[in-house]
């Protein structure tokens, strides 16, 4: 999700700081909400939270595509 879209603006780190990195629906308290380690788990769980906000199936797919390129699947 975009930064600029998400309502806090960013998730939070352990500290209380917002993230630069995640949004706050993936990553709260410095810690991420959906724990995998499995990028396309995490990208068909995203697709159906889109879906379940009413989003079309196939923007919620171009939406996820991306996730791999993430820091978080890089290590």
């Amino acid at each position: 999700m975009p930064l600029s879209k998400d309502p806090g603006r960013g998730g939070t780190n352990a500290d209380g700081t917002h993230s630069e990195k995640y949004c706050g629906y993936c990553y709260l308290s410095g810690e991420f909400t959906y724990k995998t380690d499995n990028v396309k788990e995490f990208q068909e769980h995203c697709r159906q939270m889109m879906r379940q906000k009413g989003m079309n199936p196939l923007v919620a797919w171009l939406f996820s595509r991306g996730y791999a390129r993430l820091e978080r699947w890089k290590r």
